[in-house]
C-alpha cells in the first residue's frame, strides 16, 4: 500500500506528455506537466515558436528536472513548431509565422515564406490553434515565450512586475519592441483577465549549460512569485449561536440581517498586541463579550499570520467577524502576532506571507490596493458605516496611515493579483 500510495504522489506531480495537436506535415506537439495535477497556479513555458529561434528548448530541457513550489505547476511545450525546426526555418510548412497568427488585432501580411507571412486568418494554423486550445484549458497565470536573438525581456502589455523581476534574475534589460499584429502574447494579455504573457528574446545560438540554467532559475523565480501562499486551517468555534449572535450584531450596527460576508470591499490589516500566536485564538475562539464595547459575539479575525509567517485561517471568509468597527459587514480582517507596527514590517518573513496573503484576497474578491487598510484608517473608508451613534468615530491605533503607505507601496511591487472579478469605486 505505502508502494502504492507513493507511485499515485509521483503520478501527481509529473505527468507523461501529452498530445496537443499535429504540425501541418503530423509531427506531435506536445505539452508535458511538471508539478500536480491539481495546482492551482499554471505556469506555461514554450520553448521555440520559430523554427530556426531553438535556445528556449534548452531552458525547457532544465525545467523538466525542476520542483515547482507548492501550489504551482509548470507546463512545458518544448517545440510549438517542429516542421519549421526540421529544416531549421522561421515559419511553419504553410510558410506562416506562427507568431502572427493569433486573433487580437490580426491583420494580413505578405506571402507564404516571407519574414511575418500571417496566414490566410487567425489561428488557420495547427500549430497556433493547439496553442490557443491549450491556453484556453489551462488558463496560465503565467506564459513565458522565448524567442532569439535580441537579448531582451520584451516590455509589453503584461504584468509589468513580472517582466522586471524575470530581466533582474536573468540579466536581461526590459526593452520595448514595436506592437505586432497577431501575436500570442497579445491575445493572451487582452483575453484572460489577470494572467500575463510576455516575451524573452535570447542570445543567438545555443545557449549552453551557464546561460540555460540562469533562465531556467529566472523561470522558477517568476513560479516562486504567483505561487498561492500556503493557509493552515485553524478553524475558531463558530456554531449556530455565534452566527446567530453575528447576525444580531450586523442588525444594530449595519441595518443588515444576515451574518454572512457577502462581497467584501476592504482588507484591514491589525498587530494582536500580543507575542504568540496561542493566547490570540484563545481570545478569538472564547465567544464572550469583548472588554471594550462588552458586546456579543466575541471578536475575531479571519486569518492571524505568526511571527514565523506561518498564515493561520481561523474564520471562513464566507462569514462576518468582529475585527474592526464600522466595517465588519464588509471587510476581510489579518492579523499579525506583534506589539507595533514597526514590529509587524520589520519582519520580513511575517511580512511577506501578509502580503502574499493581502494580494491573493485582493485577486480573489477584486479589491482595490487603495482599500487595503490599516485598523487605524477605519474611519477614512468610504465604506465605513455605524448606526450606533457613540461608536461612529471609533478606532484604534494599529497600523497607521504612514505604515500603511508603506505596506501599500510594499503590494505594488508584488505580481498583480489574478481577478477574479472586476471592481467599480469607490
Amino acid at each position: 500500500m505505502a508502494f502504492l500510495h507513493l507511485l499515485g504522489s509521483l503520478l501527481a506531480l509529473a505527468g507523461a506528455p501529452e498530445t496537443i495537436g499535429h504540425s501541418v506535415e503530423g509531427r506531435p506537439l506536445r505539452v508535458l506537466r511538471v508539478g500536480s495535477a491539481h495546482a492551482p497556479v499554471r505556469v506555461l513555458v514554450v520553448g521555440s515558436v520559430h523554427g530556426n529561434e531553438p535556445g528556449g528548448r534548452e531552458v525547457v530541457a532544465r525545467l523538466r528536472r525542476a520542483r515547482p513550489p507548492r501550489g504551482v505547476a509548470l507546463w512545458l511545450v518544448d517545440d510549438l513548431n517542429p516542421d519549421g525546426a526540421a529544416v531549421h526555418r522561421r515559419q511553419n510548412a504553410h510558410g506562416v509565422d506562427l507568431n502572427r497568427n493569433f486573433p487580437y488585432r490580426w491583420q494580413a501580411a505578405g506571402r507564404p515564406f516571407d519574414q511575418n507571412h500571417a496566414g490566410s486568418g487567425p489561428l488557420s494554423e495547427p500549430e497556433s490553434k493547439a496553442a490557443a486550445e491549450l491556453i484556453e484549458r489551462i488558463r496560465p497565470r503565467v506564459t513565458v515565450w522565448y524567442h532569439q536573438a535580441l537579448r531582451i525581456v520584451v516590455k509589453g502589455s503584461g504584468d509589468a512586475a513580472l517582466e522586471r523581476l524575470y530581466a533582474r534574475r536573468s540579466g536581461l534589460p526590459r526593452r520595448a519592441l514595436a506592437n505586432y499584429h497577431g501575436t500570442a502574447v497579445s491575445w493572451q494579455n487582452h483575453g484572460f483577465r489577470g494572467d500575463t504573457a510576455f516575451v524573452v528574446e535570447l542570445p543567438g545560438g545555443p545557449l549552453g549549460p551557464g546561460p540555460a540554467g540562469r533562465h531556467a532559475g529566472a523561470l522558477m523565480t517568476l513560479a516562486r512569485a504567483v505561487a498561492p501562499p500556503r493557509v493552515v486551517s485553524k478553524p475558531i468555534p463558530f456554531p449556530q449561536r455565534r452566527r446567530d449572535e453575528m447576525r444580531a450584531y450586523a442588525r444594530r450596527h449595519y441595518g443588515l440581517d444576515d451574518h454572512r460576508l457577502r462581497d467584501p470591499r476592504v482588507i484591514v490589516e491589525h498587530y494582536t498586541a500580543t507575542s504568540s500566536f496561542g493566547p490570540v485564538f484563545n481570545a478569538f475562539a472564547r465567544d464572550a463579550p469583548d472588554p471594550e464595547l462588552h458586546e456579543l459575539p466575541g471578536v475575531c479575525s479571519h486569518y492571524v499570520i505568526d511571527r514565523g509567517g506561518t498564515i493561520y485561517e481561523l474564520v471562513s471568509t464566507r462569514l462576518m467577524c468582529r475585527h474592526t468597527v464600522g466595517l465588519n459587514w464588509t471587510a476581510v480582517g489579518i492579523e499579525h502576532v506583534g506589539t507595533s507596527d514597526g514590529q509587524v514590517m520589520g519582519n520580513a518573513r511575517q511580512l511577506r506571507a501578509s502580503l502574499r496573503l493581502t494580494r491573493m484576497l485582493q485577486g480573489r474578491y477584486g479589491i482595490a490596493t487603495r482599500n487595503v487598510i490599516g485598523h487605524n484608517e477605519s474611519l477614512s473608508s468610504p465604506y465605513h458605516r455605524e448606526r450606533v451613534m457613540r461608536l461612529r468615530r471609533q478606532t484604534h491605533g494599529d497600523f497607521r496611515h504612514a505604515t500603511m503607505n508603506r505596506y501599500r507601496r510594499a503590494l505594488g511591487g508584488l505580481p498583480a493579483p489574478r481577478s477574479v472579478r472586476a471592481r467599480s469605486s469607490p
